[in-house]
């Protein structure tokens, strides 16, 4: 089959593998849509330290089920299905806790083993979900960025009237609104980029700016969706006194932010991460199939596997959102 394979960080090309057989509680899947977010970027130059390489990326997409293990129950070729990309060990201390994303074994498809930007690809049967006939396959790729989103929102918490802001209209940051607002928050919008602030207005927000110091307000709660230092702490430093500041965005492993630690004791600022997906996946897919989010205004682009080095390009540009592969296109 052919697959979009990262030799080596920077070394990227689209070639064929051998097609993936299934163990006896996997399925194969062929790939409907894989979605492309900023872990594929850190992946392809090197910077997300769980990757080995060579590796077939890929952990956003949806599919078909052409092959079934031979253990697999309640599953059968020809069911269209989203699919968790998460691999937690199940016995360590975190996941016996019930916080499987902080897996001491973590592992997850497209990041650590061989992924979906390839015709096909084999997966637990227990990650699978399956999708209603009304969704296309873009639609289920999207349902693994808005189940981090999703968690997201219960890391941090919402209370009907309070006043988020987010940082970064990206993907992330949009899904992050429409939650928020579906929650009953009103919610402010900050990129730097001003061409990106449209889509958050169409969405809703209650006020748009490239710098937060344009927004002369003082906010309840916060969520960066950048992973840039100076965008935490402009978060940071726009919250009221007793607020939350939600750390969401993908910082490089070496960056370090500067907080003043005196506010955080005398102001009880409270500051949480999250980490990937937690048992949010399916609701993510009763969002979607439900017509909560608005997918349409997030999926700008579509490749094919060919393209899938140009895909990245794009990607980097900032040119779109959320950028997808179509191996079938």
């Amino acid at each position: 089959m052919r697959a979009a394979i990262i030799d080596e960080p920077g070394k990227i090309r689209v070639g064929d593998v051998p097609d993936p057989k299934p163990e006896p509680r996997q399925v194969v899947v062929r790939v409907g849509a894989c979605g492309i977010c900023g872990t594929d970027l850190h992946i392809a130059d090197g910077h997300f330290p769980p990757t080995p390489y060579p590796i077939v990326p890929g952990h956003e997409f949806a599919g078909e089920i052409v092959e079934v293990g031979q253990e697999v129950s309640g599953w059968s070729v020809g069911d269209r299905v989203a699919v968790d990309p998460s691999l937690f060990c199940g016995y360590c201390g975190p996941c016996r806790d019930g916080r499987g994303n902080l897996c001491e074994n973590w592992n997850a498809t497209g990041d650590t083993v061989d992924g979906a930007f390839a015709e096909y690809v084999a997966v637990p049967a227990a990650n699978c979900y399956r999708m209603p006939d009304h969704l296309t396959w873009q639609q289920g790729a999207l349902v693994e960025p808005l189940s981090c989103a999703v968690h997201g929102v219960r890391r941090i918490g919402v209370e009907a009237g309070e006043r988020f802001l987010v940082v970064g209209a990206g993907t992330m940051g949009l899904l992050m609104q429409q939650l928020l607002q579906s929650a009953g928050a009103t919610v402010s919008v900050v990129d730097r980029e001003a061409k990106r602030l449209g889509r958050a207005n169409d969405l809703g927000a209650a006020a748009t700016a490239t710098d937060v110091s344009e927004l002369d307000e003082r906010f309840d709660a916060a969520v960066d969706a950048t992973g840039a230092v100076p965008a935490i702490e402009a978060a940071f430093d726009a919250l009221r006194r007793g607020g939350r500041l939600l750390v969401f965005g993908v910082a490089p492993a070496e960056a370090r932010i500067a907080l003043p630690p005196f506010r955080i004791y005398n102001d009880e600022i409270t500051i949480v991460g999250s980490m990937a997906v937690l048992n949010s996946y399916g609701r993510a897919l009763d969002l979607v199939a439900n017509g909560s989010i608005n997918t349409a205004t997030l999926l700008t682009h579509t490749l094919p596997l060919n393209d899938y080095p140009a895909a990245l390009d794009l990607m980097r540009s900032g040119a779109g959102l959320k950028v997808q592969v179509v191996p079938d296109a």
